[in-house]
């Protein structure tokens, strides 16, 4: 994917980490972070949060953005997840839906593992064919 943002990916892995440092995960202790960077720079974590019945349980990526809702912002420049795994870990399906209801298909979208490996992708290339708003519009 052509980079369109000049991004500092540094503070981006660093927000990522701190954010999945906060976790709630006393079942799977698999810690996800992730971080919204607003068109206006501010910065927006997000952490998983499980629970005991596990349909209950929110990822990192859902919850930065339910919160950049939350707050009244839906101007999504780019998104940031970090994960430990040995290569970059991607988000689930239903992140994935969240992620195209709320950004652009170019949306900047880069995956980190803990070592810091990243990959650089876009909402559109991680759910082509996105079920979207328009396809709920009748004719």
């Amino acid at each position: 994917m052509k980079d369109e943002h000049p991004t500092n990916t540094d503070e981006l892995f660093t927000h990522a980490m701190a954010a999945r440092q906060r976790a709630y995960v006393p079942y799977s202790g698999f810690r996800v972070g992730a971080v919204i960077r607003l068109e206006n720079g501010q910065l927006i974590t997000g952490c998983n949060v499980e629970n005991a019945s596990y349909g209950l349980t929110n990822c990192a990526e859902r919850t930065a953005i339910f919160s950049m809702i939350a707050q009244g912002f839906r101007d999504v420049q780019e998104i940031a997840v970090v994960a430990e795994g040995d290569r970059p870990v991607a988000p689930c399906g239903a992140c994935r839906q969240v992620m195209a209801e709320f950004c652009d298909a170019k949306t900047r979208v880069t995956l980190y593992n803990t070592a810091g490996q990243s990959l650089v992708t876009s909402v559109a290339d991680l759910l082509p064919f996105a079920f979207s708003k328009e396809a709920l519009q009748s004719e």
